[in-house]
């Protein structure tokens, strides 16, 4: 038996999926050797040529419709079988700029060209050939099990997470209007933190994740000879003064309980230690809940950059360019109450609520843009022994996190937990 919950229809009996997914649960030996070799050939944002590839072949394998190349190098599986809501489960597959230093077998010891032509070393030191893996695995799973929903299965793999750009880029490049892809009445996905137990997964509604905009800023300057700095305007002690006033930004402007980061994480001045150089670059990352301290956070930067380079007597007036920007992730209410239910009956005492966290995706953008409900939930990624020591000496920030070089979810049971939980999310929506 079915109900139906505005667009979407759940199942009655929660239980029933343990019998569905344990059934059809294929075996991980083959996405265990997949995770490693993902992890071992990361690629960089915008560059996921591979990893797409990868994607598509395993889509295709199983008789999803596939497009490739949309919006870069993104890649869409659609399995239709038959009457019934759509649902979309999302990947990303891009990594980072990072140099790994985890001690694994499998770690990563390549270097790209990065999007300014600078060869750096490469990582995937967000977990995202962790999701990659489990949407294979869960694509593998929903379409063994077709014989238990009705509907179609959407299996999104989205380049380009790390630039804030990649969700976007898709939009607009016909996602949901040129390829024949049909619109989805809810968008799904999932994100490793290795703050959290592996095997466990943590669903709260409402704000999850924040926006995120980024701010490039050149400061300039009079150039000259080290020693002579009297007849020089010096971009980086002007630039230096900016770094240090942003941050009274949100000590001493907003208001106290009011989410706000402005972190400065690129400063670039100068090419020899007795050069004072004509301009120093700055690149910030700025995060925010709700939009209105969005918007006084920006203004407020703009103030403060302005401000400085005036009271330096900089020459030419400082430009500021925004390069990305995704918007906050927000859990529709009503759809996490009921995934919660399916969460909370199938993986029993390993699954509760989390706080929402500064950190952002551009996940959402893929509802935002057809104005459908999206969930994002969290994935356990710490090795549980590990985490369980760690949280006794009250030591958790021992564990390295995402974006560090040393960051290094446990394969198992985290492959596990998140293709279980991709499928039961797909599950508790698609018809029955």
């Amino acid at each position: 038996m079915t109900r139906m919950t505005g667009k979407i229809v759940t199942a009655d009996n929660d239980s029933a999926y343990h019998d569905i997914i344990g059934k059809f649960r294929p075996d991980l030996e083959f996405y265990e050797s997949t995770y490693k070799d993902l992890h071992r050939h990361p690629e960089l944002s915008e560059q996921e040529k591979r990893t797409s590839a990868i994607a598509a072949r395993h889509l295709k394998s199983f008789g999803f419709s596939v497009h490739e190349h949309i919006g870069g190098y993104g890649v869409v599986g659609v399995l239709k079988n038959g009457p019934g809501p759509t649902v979309l489960l999302r990947a990303d597959m891009d990594a980072l700029p990072v140099l790994e230093n985890t001690g694994l077998s499998y770690a990563s010891k390549k270097e790209m060209k990065d999007q300014y032509g600078h060869t750096v070393p490469v990582m995937h030191a967000c977990g995202h050939d962790v999701h990659t893996t489990c949407l294979m695995a869960a694509a593998e799973l929903l379409h063994a099990a077709r014989s238990e929903w009705k509907g179609t299965l959407i299996c999104l793999f989205q380049p380009a997470e790390e630039f804030a750009v990649g969700a976007q880029a898709m939009v607009d490049d016909g996602l949901y209007s040129k390829f024949g892809i049909p619109k989805p009445e809810i968008v799904l996905g999932q994100h490793v933190f290795c703050l959290y137990k592996a095997g466990t997964v943590a669903l709260t509604a409402g704000p999850v994740f924040a926006a995120v905009d980024g701010v490039s800023i050149r400061v300039f300057g009079k150039g000259g000879h080290g020693s002579m700095p009297e007849d020089c305007i010096d971009p980086i002690v002007t630039a230096s003064h900016i770094v240090v006033r942003l941050q009274s930004i949100v000590s001493r402007e907003l208001q106290p309980g009011k989410l706000g980061v402005i972190t400065c994480g690129k400063f670039q001045a100068g090419t020899a230690s007795n050069i004072i150089p004509d301009y120093a670059d700055l690149e910030l990352t700025v995060r925010s809940y709700d939009t209105k301290i969005q918007k006084q956070l920006l203004d407020a930067i703009k103030r403060i950059v302005r401000a400085e380079c005036d009271a330096s007597g900089s020459p030419p007036s400082p430009t500021l360019t925004y390069f990305s920007h995704a918007p906050a992730t927000v859990n529709d209410v009503d759809s996490t109450k009921i995934l919660d239910t399916s969460f909370a009956t199938f993986f029993e005492g390993n699954a509760g609520p989390f706080e929402p966290i500064p950190g952002s995706e551009d996940f959402s953008v893929l509802a935002r843009a057809i104005n459908v409900p999206s969930i994002f939930w969290i994935l356990g990624g710490c090795e549980p022994a590990k985490w369980d020591d760690a949280n006794k000496r009250g030591a958790l920030k021992e564990i390295p996190i995402n974006h560090s070089a040393g960051f290094a979810p446990v394969i198992e049971p985290t492959l596990k937990t998140g293709m279980d939980a991709l499928a039961l999310a797909a599950l508790t929506f698609l018809g029955h």
